[in-house]
């Protein structure tokens, strides 16, 4: 080995001169194939004005959806009315997952937070419809409607 010490002042010199020679732009990747740009932060990586208005808009819808399903109008105990009933919670779930998504995309924080809770209420709803009709609740449901017959 050499005993002699590195002068680090000169070696650092060389490696800033050879930096400042090299290119701006990093070469192309062989093949021909161009390189894909780099996301950076800011409007870019957010998709926008638009894109961000947009995702507010599907966590507002889905808000609005959740909110609106504490005052559903019509009996939900069974048969036709319960489908549906399943049909508009899994709307719920369906907003609250697709606002959720686009909201961690854009990084917007507090969209994402109002959309995860979309989503758990989404969640909650169907577990308190389906688990009774599954037998796991201590109230056990029905899927289909009584008949109700002629009495003789």
């Amino acid at each position: 080995m050499n005993d002699k010490p590195r002068d680090w002042d000169k070696e650092l010199a060389e490696i800033d001169k050879a930096i400042a020679r090299a290119p701006a732009q990093p070469p192309a990747q062989s093949g021909g194939a161009a390189t894909a740009p780099v996301r950076g932060g800011g409007a870019t990586a957010t998709g926008g004005r638009l894109a961000t208005l947009t995702t507010w808009f599907r966590t507002l819808l889905g808000l609005a959806l959740a909110v609106g399903m504490t005052q559903w109008p019509y009996a939900n105990a069974c048969g036709l009315n319960l489908a549906v009933y399943l049909g508009a919670i899994s709307t719920v779930v369906v907003a609250g997952l697709w606002s959720s998504i686009t909201s961690w995309q854009r990084r917007l924080g507090l969209a994402h937070t109002l959309s995860l809770l979309v989503l758990l209420w989404g969640v909650i709803l169907v577990a308190r419809e389906v688990l009774p009709r599954v037998s796991y609740a201590r109230q056990v449901r029905t899927w289909t409607c009584p008949v109700s017959g002629p009495e003789r």
